[in-house]
């Protein structure tokens, strides 16, 4: 058997160490269990705001079904490929990205099956040079399917952040997903709620239009961090729409402050992550 596979299922992810991204200190999945929660929102924001606290970060566009990286960061720049096994990511609002949407523009659809997005998966991982890296946020597919397995087999994740909203609906997806990690042993970062309320600008109250605590209350239950809510900000999605999120704008743009909350929690958690990993200091005297 070849080194590397696992008896049993052929496409079961395999738990031996898997090698890390040169000069990428953490990689982390951005992940949901069910689309339509704003997943691609939150890391394309929540990447803008490590950026402006200093750090060095990429975003990989991991979702080659339905791209909207390029969209909300308002580019359609073609990377550059040196050669077969090398391609520049291109440079937006200070990130370094790629995606698919970038590759294939346009209305064409990819009719893909596993083995091909296995392939382009590992191409994004090994081929794009990223370079010195704090961060590198992997923005996935909604769900629990080829795509997560390809990256979780290929290469050494820091952990993951799973996006969802405050409907009993979308935490029963979001179960899926945090057992989907947990039994590849991908450490659980935290849960994100997003669209968590929604500011009236006229009496300055909090309307919760999708109910309120439910993404506490589960990140309690699976007894994983709550890094946060992100409110409704009718200039959140704008921002996404026309190329120019609202993270991009600083803390005080509109949203800003929770997003930028949400970052540095996750800047916390994979500290301790990484702490624990490395095991205790022993001192010599």
């Amino acid at each position: 058997m070849p080194p590397g596979h696992a008896h049993g299922t052929p496409n079961a992810p395999t738990l031996e160490k898997k090698p890390p991204i040169a000069g990428v200190k953490n990689l982390v999945a951005v992940a949901s269990g069910k689309g339509g929660v704003g997943k691609t929102t939150v890391a394309v924001n929540v990447a803008l705001a490590l950026k402006s606290m200093g750090y060095s970060v990429g975003l990989m566009d991991a979702d080659v079904y339905g791209p909207n990286v390029p969209v909300m960061l308002g580019t359609n720049e073609q990377p550059q490929a040196v050669n077969d096994k090398t391609i520049i990511p291109i440079t937006t609002h200070g990130l370094k990205m790629i995606s698919m949407g970038l590759l294939n523009p346009g209305d064409r659809p990819l009719v893909w099956r596993g083995p091909m997005l296995h392939s382009v998966i590992q191409q994004f991982l090994r081929s794009v040079q990223w370079g010195e890296l704090d961060y590198l946020l992997v923005d996935l597919p909604p769900g629990t399917g080829d795509v997560q397995l390809s990256l979780i087999q290929s290469v050494a994740v820091t952990g993951a952040v799973v996006v969802t909203t405050p409907s009993i609906v979308a935490l029963a997806d979001v179960r899926k997903a945090v057992e989907m990690f947990r039994q590849v042993n991908v450490e659980i970062l935290g849960v994100v709620e997003n669209m968590s309320y929604f500011a009236c600008p006229h009496c300055n109250g909090r309307i919760d239009v999708f109910g309120h605590g439910e993404g506490q209350h589960m990140a309690e239950s699976f007894r994983v961090p709550f890094l946060g809510e992100i409110e409704i900000d009718p200039q959140i999605r704008i921002g996404g729409d026309t190329g120019k999120p609202v993270a991009s704008l600083g803390e005080d743009a509109p949203g800003g402050k929770s997003i930028f909350n949400v970052a540095r929690r996750l800047v916390e958690r994979l500290d301790q992550v990484n702490a624990a990993a490395a095991g205790p200091v022993v001192q010599i005297l």
